[in-house]
């Protein structure tokens, strides 16, 4: 039998949508983390569901497979007493021609109050957002943005270093076409850390420097003194070209092994937003290392979403 939760604390968060990392401010993505720290708490707590959102319907709109975001939002909605439909986009009618704007009017139409949307295309949710009269949560858009990852990985850094500022933080491997990338680099500089991106140069992007990042091309140079490791899917999907000669030369000088990881700190943590590619980006023993708070990530990922859901409460219609 569900347990009655205790009233769910608030933050004062000026947006109505949910787009991105870029445009929140320090203050703004604490209270965020905050949150998700009593959310994880409750996940914990069997049989408690909290009635935030009761009487209220979320859409998960996903133009691409994504099993553990959609899943992710799915479980932080009904934790917190909310309707949740998740639409097909492979039966539905963008297969047969409707455009993202036509979709935008059909779905406003069935008064949703939350739609999640991932999509293929960078801007497309935005775009989406303006069409639209409920809150919309970005779940990555394109090599754009994917900020509840980033949330994610923040709370999930803090919780292990009690801190974000002054941390050295190394993210490993596809920077060019990673949203989660992207995403994180804003929230991490906002947050005071000391961010290095890692990786060959056909993957690290002629722009990387511009987004206040060390940037190395040697896993041994940027791995030093690290206190968090996070490594990166290659991304093979959005790339347009071989822009590494393979899979196995490609782990020889990028992936994660144990001798690379020893330049790190001690007690560095070792991070996947996942799927991982064992072999390539990082070897079975560190994946499953004590070091490894991957499955982790996957938990706090829905803490973070049912704060990023808890955030928006006051901004949606009366």
């Amino acid at each position: 039998m569900s347990s009655a939760a205790s009233p769910s604390p608030t933050i004062d968060f000026p947006h109505r949508h949910l787009l991105g990392i870029e445009g929140l401010k320090a203050p703004e993505i604490e209270g965020l983390l905050d949150l998700a720290e009593d959310a994880a708490k409750s996940i914990r707590r069997p049989g408690e569901v909290r009635t935030d959102l009761r009487g209220r319907t979320l859409i998960n709109l996903f133009f691409e497979n994504s099993t553990r975001t959609q899943s992710s939002f799915e479980f932080a909605a009904k934790r917190l007493g909310a309707d949740v439909m998740n639409m097909s986009i492979p039966t539905s009618s963008m297969q047969k021609g409707e455009t993202l704007i036509d979709t935008a009017v059909t779905l406003n139409a069935m008064w949703p109050d939350l739609l999640v949307v991932r999509h293929q295309a960078a801007g497309a949710v935005e775009l989406l957002s303006q069409k639209v009269d409920c809150s919309v949560i970005n779940a990555g858009d394109g090599a754009h943005e994917h900020p509840t990852q980033a949330l994610l990985d923040a709370l999930t850094i803090r919780r292990h270093k009690g801190r974000i500022s002054r941390l050295i933080v190394a993210l490993c491997g596809d920077i060019l076409h990673s949203r989660v990338a992207r995403s994180n680099i804003l929230l991490l500089n906002t947050m005071g850390a000391r961010v290095r991106v890692i990786g060959p140069s056909t993957l690290l992007g002629s722009a990387i420097h511009k987004l206040g990042v060390e940037v190395y091309t040697s896993m041994e140079e940027g791995l030093a003194d690290a206190d968090v490791v996070m490594m990166l899917r290659l991304q093979r999907e959005r790339m347009t070209s071989s822009l590494i000669p393979s899979q196995r030369e490609y782990f020889h000088f990028f992936g994660l092994d144990h001798e690379k990881l020893k330049l790190a700190k001690p007690d560095a943590i070792v991070m996947h937003p996942g799927p991982m590619n064992r072999g390539v980006e990082i070897d079975s023993v560190i994946a499953d290392d004590e070091r490894s708070v991957v499955n982790e990530q996957v938990e706090m990922g829905v803490a973070v979403r049912m704060a990023v859901l808890q955030a928006l409460i006051p901004h949606l219609r009366k």
